[in-house]
């Protein structure tokens, strides 16, 4: 088994690029100083997302082609949020020279899977020597002659809904952590999240006035909505359906499913607000409403705050 330090960077790079095949947006792919991307709107929507190993995941619950999508999904995501269509991918990764070849074949593979079921191209990146195992991951987007939806347009009277699944990935991540690996489904969830890309801009294209990708919780990921539109958003529990499989699970585990739900993050679901008289597009449950700040904004369940953590804090001590 060859190591990183044996086949060199250029090695790898040529390993991991060859014979794949870009979309048409992709003018100029990987083997210059910069790729060259279309942009027929004359906007590009930009994001990043780091993973570190140990931190984000770890390879011995997760393949490297898990990571690796995983790693492509929270990004396309948080493209998709915005109402854009993804365009591109662009991957920094840094690790030990001791790293097993295959491990890093692995993680391209997943890369350009989930770039591919997305429509995009892994259109350049760079290489670099690390103590651990870092992934940073860049997508690119085409908002398609409409305006960017942000965190910052709900409005009072607006409904509050989500498209995407919640609660899975927490889930797997629980059943991990006991030592376990089945149930498959929720497991699963944990390694590779499923976003709906598409939903993103169809949710623009019907009138949505804020947006969210759902990474660190749902009420947390709604407060930042809250915080950016001076509003309170008011989450109905039981407009939370529980799958039976969550259920199950939790039971098994001693825990509450409409709590993984409510604050479990990592299945980059998207949560949207929209006016009161728009009718949801295909996959959006209406989940709450949009009320009046009052003394400030900030998210409830049922009327009353939620006396537990929202959601995912990485500095939080």
């Amino acid at each position: 088994m060859n190591t990183l330090d044996e086949v060199g960077e250029f090695g790898l790079i040529a390993r991991v690029t060859a014979n794949r095949r870009q979309p048409a947006a992709t003018l100029l792919g990987p083997g210059d100083d910069a790729a060259v991307v279309a942009a027929p709107d004359g906007r590009v929507v930009a994001c990043t997302d780091v993973l570190v190993e140990g931190v984000h995941f770890r390879l011995d619950w997760s393949s490297p082609e898990q990571v690796g999508r995983k790693a492509a999904a929270a990004n396309l995501a948080d493209v998709a949020a915005m109402g854009a269509v993804p365009t591109a991918l662009l991957v920094g990764l840094a690790c030990p020279a001791s790293t097993p070849v295959e491990t890093l074949e692995g993680l391209a593979d997943g890369l350009w899977a989930e770039a591919t079921a997305a429509g995009v191209g892994l259109v350049g990146g760079d290489v670099a020597s690390s103590g651990t195992l870092v992934v940073s991951v860049t997508a690119l987007g085409s908002l398609e002659g409409r305006e960017p939806v942000t965190r910052s347009g709900a409005r009072p009277g607006d409904v509050v809904a989500l498209c995407g699944r919640v609660g899975w990935a927490a889930a797997g991540l629980a059943v991990l952590s006991r030592g376990f690996r089945s149930p498959v489904a929720v497991v699963g969830a944990h390694r590779v999240p499923e976003p709906p890309y598409t939903a993103g801009p169809e949710a623009a294209t019907a009138g949505v006035t804020a947006m969210i990708d759902v990474s660190d919780g749902l009420l947390a990921d709604l407060g930042h909505v809250a915080q950016a539109s001076v509003v309170l958003v008011d989450v109905r529990s039981t407009a939370l359906e529980v799958p039976a499989r969550l259920a199950e699970v939790a039971s098994a585990l001693g825990a509450d499913p409409l709590h993984w739900m409510l604050t479990g993050g990592e299945d980059h679901a998207l949560a949207a607000t929209f006016p009161p008289d728009v009718a949801l597009p295909p996959g959006w449950t209406t989940i709450g409403r949009v009320r009046e700040a009052g003394d400030g904004p900030g998210v409830l369940v049922d009327g009353r705050p939620y006396t537990e953590s929202p959601g995912w804090d990485h500095f939080a001590r």
